[in-house]
């Protein structure tokens, strides 16, 4: 199961907040022992958008090839030179 929630401060250290629906659910009362996996939220990729300024001068054929420069091998190397 999986549920989305915020850690707040509580004194010096944080706290997070079961929703009572899921607590209820799962039978968590208070002082139970329960093991919580802690994961960081993946930035949606609306988020990530206007972040790189630089790649939206770029086309997509521009963005393919500077991703593979360094991939070539020197025959590939040897072969760009003599079509240019």
């Amino acid at each position: 199961m999986e549920v989305k929630t915020r850690a707040r401060k509580w004194g010096s250290s944080l706290a997070v907040i079961i929703p009572k629906e899921i607590a209820k659910e799962r039978k968590i009362e208070e002082n139970s022992e329960i093991v919580i996996t802690i994961e960081r939220a993946k930035p949606r990729a609306g988020v990530l958008f206007g972040k790189f300024p630089r790649l939206k001068r770029w086309s997509t054929q521009e963005l393919k090839d500077e991703a593979r420069r360094g991939w070539e091998s020197d025959s590939d190397r040897e072969r760009e030179k003599r079509w240019k």
